[in-house]
Formats: structure tokens, sequence, C-alpha cells
């Protein structure tokens, strides 16, 4: 029998419910209205450290050709480069290593033949000026067999002024340097010229050994809080005397590279008398036959790590 009152449908007789919407079947819209604004938010933050990173660490090495020229002219360029250092800059490890070359190599000179490493500069220079650091870049990159993608070159002369703008510098000689006293030494800029250049009581191997002492001393100096004051009078003076192709908006990257590894860290290196075999040339020359069964390991572990 139908328990139903009269003129009621079943229907009519069940409680009444209020419909929830499930979570799956709200609009889109404001599902992910919040989580959009996040992304919205987060997105420029994501790109500028993605940029951010690719520009301190990629690509990761950069080998740099430093070259001395000992020339008496302030606006000349036109010399032999007697202090060549190969150096290179890994941002990602980070690492610095710094190979010295002895001036008195006998390596293949491209369009020129076999001659000392340090006229490679002097002869393109003086048949065309500003072509002496791409031939110097050229010969060394042909006898080691390693690119070297930009160059610095200084007039000795010029590093009177660098020093001067520091107020001079704190080097720190190893008793080893012949003819140096040992220890911290504060120079002007006259004593700091004489370190690079004198050559009185001592060899070229020594000479190459206190021309990275006295990079390693100046990069320290600068980057010493205490004269941050001096830096824009620094940059003058630099700007006077340094040549270089090194772009600037890469100068910032090898300067973070190098104050993350320590200027006490770099790997200071130098071709030394053992890798080298003296002889004397038909012409009478005095100079060194290179040995590259035992070069060429040392340059394995500076560039190609």
């Amino acid at each position: 029998m139908n328990q139903y009152p009269p003129n009621e449908s079943w229907s009519e007789t069940q409680p009444t419910h209020t419909a929830q919407t499930p979570e799956w079947a709200e609009p889109q819209s404001k599902r992910s209205c919040c989580g959009g604004c996040f992304w919205f938010l987060l997105a420029p933050a994501t790109l500028l450290a993605f940029t951010f990173i690719l520009y301190f660490l990629f690509p990761g090495r950069t080998n740099i050709l430093i070259m001395g020229l000992d020339v008496r002219e302030q606006d000349s360029y036109v010399g032999r480069t007697d202090t060549l250092i190969l150096s290179t800059v890994e941002p990602w490890q980070p690492y610095t290593g710094m190979l010295s070359i002895p001036r008195d190599l006998w390596v293949t000179i491209p369009s020129v033949g076999e001659n000392r490493v340090n006229t490679a500069h002097f002869f393109a220079e003086t048949e065309q000026p500003g072509s002496g650091p791409n031939a110097a870049m050229l010969t060394v990159s042909s006898n080691f067999g390693v690119d070297v993608d930009y160059y610095v070159r200084i007039r000795f002369i010029g590093l009177l002024e660098v020093v001067d703008a520091l107020g001079g510098i704190t080097v720190d000689l190893p008793d080893e340097i012949t003819g140096a006293i040992s220890g911290d030494q504060q120079l002007d800029a006259e004593d700091a010229l004489a370190l690079v250049r004198d050559r009185a009581g001592s060899d070229d191997f020594f000479r190459m050994q206190r021309g990275q002492i006295f990079l390693k001393a100046l990069l320290k100096n600068m980057l010493a809080p205490g004269n941050w004051l001096q830096l824009p009078q620094v940059l003058e003076a630099f700007s006077e005397s340094v040549d270089t192709d090194i772009p600037i908006w890469l100068w910032p990257r090898l300067g973070l590279a190098v104050f993350r590894y320590g200027v006490e860290n770099i790997d200071s290196r130098v071709i030394t008398r053992q890798m080298t075999i003296p002889f004397t040339t038909e012409g009478g020359a005095q100079v060194l036959a290179p040995n590259w069964d035992e070069i060429n390991p040392v340059i394995l572990e500076i560039f190609d790590q």
C-alpha cells in the first residue's frame, strides 16, 4: 500500500540538501588565480638568478696573455715582450692559473720563422702599430697548443702611476728570490718597477717569479677594502698604461672568479730552466730550446682541468 500522502511525489518528501560543488569541478580561473600570481611574481626573480649564473659561470674558461713591455716612450707600444704570462680563469671551479714564458725561448713565429718568443710582438708592432698583441697571441697559441682569448699589455713605465695611485704596495718576497730582502716589503713606485725590471744578481727565471709576485701583490692591494677609495685613480692610471681587448662587461666576472679563488691561491708556475735546453744559434745568440716533454704536462695541468 502506498504510504505517501495524496498528491505528494517521492522527491517532495526527501530532506533538502545544499549541493556542494566538488573541488575538481571549480572553474580553472578560480583555482589557478593565486598560483598564477605566485608564478607571475616568481618568474622575473628566477630569470634574473638564471641570468646571473650564466653570466658569472659561463662560458667556463678564459685564457689571457699578459705582456709586459719595457718601452721608454709613454705613448708607444713598440717593444719586445720581456714579460709573457699565459693565464687562465675558470669561474665554475673556481680556478686561476699563470704560466710565465722565458723571453729567450726559441719558437716558431708565424710568418716570420724561428726566433725568440719575445720578438713576435716587436716585429708585428714595428710593421703595423696595433698588430703586436695578435702576433704574440698567435705565436703562443700555435706553439703551446692553448687557445688565447684576450690579451693585456702593460708598459712597465706606466706601473709607476698605478703604484703611486695606491700609495705604494705591500709585497711578500720569498727567501729564494735572489737579490731581494725576504718577507713583507712596502714598495713605492720606483721599488716596484725595479722588482719587475732588474736583472742584476739574477737571471730571467728569477725575474719571471718576481713578475708574478708583483702582479699578485698588485691585485691583492687593489682588492683590499682600505684601498677602495683609491680605485678611481688606479683605474685612470691603468687606462693610460694598460692596453687590453677584454670587453668591459667581462671584467666583473673575471674579477669575481679571482676573488672567490683567492689571490694568494693563484696557481703560479714558470717554465723552469729544467724545461729548456740552452744553445747558441748560428748567429751567436744565447737562447733556450723548449723541452716539450717537460713543458706539456704543466700545460695540461693548468689549461686542461
